[in-house]
């Protein structure tokens, strides 16, 4: 291993953060970290187009969300930079000269027209389309023709045919026939730098000892190896790391449903939660520990125990994994955690009062471990929140319209009225009284009180709504699930 470990990942910010780039930048992030190394970031904006501050800012807020910390770059600062592409085009024309210079590299007057027309030759005789290389050797009276008429070259660097072997630290050794690619252009006639020169370069510049990127960027390795030998500079190494795949085995796409890590953090999914789940998707430990703590992981991971074979991407286990952090949180820090969707969904203000976040404590509480994602807060617990409560029609069918229920109900609400004091413990004292004498069973009694409190047929432990809601909401309550039972 290098004696400096230093990787990157390197966004393009055109969009949001998709959980594959997410799933790769938390490998380097572990590699550094366990290794005690530089985790860099750079970013990949040549694609002006589609390029945006926007995209950019929520790519960055993603991973602050998901608590992945950089050691140097973009925003941060280091002794390599600019650590933006755009920034660096005076670093890739001086490359490009350099190349030139050494015959490395060579200008291409091909004209797009020329260009088409050799590929139309290829398909006609079923043979992959090279580019013929009759730039490689132009004479500088040739050269002066050409930009006579007007043509802007563009650069191309000069192939040698040859087999190229990638040392891949994850797929083993693969090799690859430079012959099959030709002389490639490193520099459009624009002047702007094509993906694998500007990427090669920058790793080159920036001492990268360690490149983990996806798997499906294995066929530019050789590509951009013959830039680093272009400038005889040593290799890193190279580890491509698994998909993240649908269940169908085909590449996750929005199809499968939420792909970013914005997305998931607006549906209530804990950044610790994530950070674990992304890890198991193309790594293992013992292939039986499924909970892992960030410094666990740091400790523990290692590219020997990556696979091969792309990551199926399970929600269901995902949902599953987010529902065993949301259980492990202490009830202040869970408590606090649920406030924005409960602001979100307009029953909570911004600023809650110490004596409010105390009850507050209480409701989450008695919702206890059925929290998956943190909205679902609303689902379990909006009706401790409005004055306006919402019925399931179902639950009222099937709990409320039976013929005992009103007077059970009328009953209930004058024994509870009558309770003193207004605490748990009295109110379970007062409702199993009413069942022993009413000769009524726990539950012909538990879920129609639910439904006329909470409006639906599943919550928190009865005696603990009945509790939090106080003494003036249930009366209220029970006057208006007497009222939809009798109707």
């Amino acid at each position: 291993m290098a004696a400096e470990v230093r990787v990157r990942v390197a966004p393009s910010p055109t969009g949001y953060l998709h959980l594959g780039l997410a799933r790769t930048a938390l490998f380097n992030w572990l590699f550094a970290k366990h290794n005690k190394g530089t985790f860099i970031l750079r970013v990949d904006d040549t694609d002006v187009e589609r390029s945006t501050e926007e995209s950019l800012k929520n790519i960055l807020e993603s991973f602050r969300w998901l608590g992945m910390d950089f050691d140097e770059g973009y925003g941060i600062g280091g002794d390599f930079g600019p650590y933006m592409q755009s920034q660096r085009l005076d670093i890739y024309r001086e490359h490009s000269e350099k190349m030139l210079e050494t015959g490395a590299a060579y200008y291409c007057y091909c004209t797009k027209e020329e260009l088409e027309e050799e590929r139309k030759q290829a398909i006609e005789h079923r043979k992959p389309f090279v580019y013929s290389g009759k730039c490689r050797n132009l004479t500088p009276e040739d050269r002066k023709r050409r930009e006579a008429e007007g043509i802007e070259p563009s650069i191309r660097l000069r192939v040698d045919d040859k087999v190229i072997t990638v040392n891949d630290l994850v797929k083993g050794d693969v090799e690859f026939k430079t012959g099959l690619m030709g002389d490639f252009i490193i520099v459009r006639p624009n002047g702007m730098p094509m993906y694998n020169f500007a990427s090669a370069v920058d790793d080159m510049t920036m001492n990268i000892s360690h490149i983990l990127r996806a798997d499906e960027h294995l066929a530019n390795t050789p590509k951009q190896i013959l830039v680093y030998e272009a400038f005889d500079c040593p290799l890193p190494e190279f580890a491509h790391l698994p998909l993240v795949l649908g269940k169908k085995g085909e590449k996750l796409s929005k199809r499968h449903g939420a792909t970013s890590a914005e997305e998931y953090r607006k549906q209530g999914y804990l950044p610790e939660a994530m950070i674990n789940y992304l890890v198991r998707l193309g790594w293992s430990y013992d292939d039986q520990e499924e909970i892992f703590s960030i410094d666990e992981l740091i400790e523990k991971f290692s590219l020997d125990r990556v696979g091969k074979a792309g990551g199926i991407f399970d929600q269901q286990k995902l949902l599953w994994l987010n529902g065993e952090y949301i259980a492990k949180m202490d009830i202040d820090a869970r408590t606090k955690a649920i406030i924005p969707f409960l602001s979100e969904a307009g029953l909570l203000g911004d600023d809650v009062p110490p004596e409010k976040f105390e009850w507050l404590k209480e409701v989450v509480t008695a919702v206890g471990d059925r929290l998956k994602t943190l909205p679902q807060i609303v689902d379990y617990a909006g009706a401790f929140f409005t004055d306006e409560l919402e019925y399931d029609e179902s639950a009222v069918q099937k709990r409320l319209k039976k013929d005992y229920v009103p007077e059970m109900l009328e009953d209930l609400r004058t024994r509870l009225q009558a309770a003193e004091p207004f605490d748990e413990a009295n109110i379970e004292a007062v409702v199993r009284d009413f069942a022993e004498e009413s000769g009524l069973s726990a539950s012909k009694i538990i879920h129609p009180l639910r439904v006329a409190l909470t409006g639906k047929s599943v919550g928190p432990g009865i005696f603990e709504t009945v509790y939090l809601l106080g003494r003036e909401k249930v009366s209220q309550r029970l006057t208006e699930g007497i009222r939809l039972a009798a109707s």
